[in-house]
């Protein structure tokens, strides 16, 4: 398969330094979503991740799980019929740092305090006008997925939250 263009690229190459709030475009990676039952992988809890080798399941709904693993790891599946490859339908990227919430919070109404929403806690949501899969990933880390057509927009509004925080 063709490598495709990142469709942050441009984006990313203009985008200033912030220690308080870094932003990150993630390497593309395989994502597979599951529907119905998971045939041996461990079932998350609502709204958490569970952690499998390399890779992650992400709790999406009740019948519903996301499992996201590094493109050179990608797993083998034996239940076609309820897995659906959408590698390529997102984007990734990461905002860390100490205001990495407060930025989120700028286009996102949801608590973010580490207490509302914890380590391992993901959720879909909707950050300004585009729906995004938040995953806090560690105590100032957040990973959001969101798709490619959107990413520019939500890597733009991330980039005016922070624009008071520059180095």
């Amino acid at each position: 398969m063709a490598e495709r263009a990142h469709p942050l690229a441009a984006l990313i190459a203009a985008s200033p330094q912030c220690s308080a709030a870094r932003l990150i475009a993630l390497p593309s990676t395989t994502r597979l979503l599951i529907r119905g039952e998971l045939h041996g992988l461990p079932q998350p809890a609502p709204c958490r991740t569970t952690a499998v080798s390399d890779s992650a399941l992400l709790w999406l709904g009740p019948d519903e799980v996301l499992l996201i693993a590094p493109d050179e790891a990608r797993p083998t599946l034996d239940i076609p019929s309820a897995t659906i490859d959408v590698s390529h339908r997102d984007a990734a990227l990461r905002v860390s740092g100490p205001r990495a919430a407060w930025v989120i919070n700028t286009f996102c109404a949801l608590d973010l305090h580490l207490s509302a929403f914890p380590i391992g806690m993901c959720t879909r949501t909707v950050f300004g006008k585009a729906e995004i899969l938040l995953w806090r990933t560690g105590a100032e880390e957040f990973r959001i997925d969101v798709a490619r057509s959107f990413a520019p927009y939500v890597w733009t509004c991330l980039e005016e939250a922070r624009r008071e925080f520059l180095d």
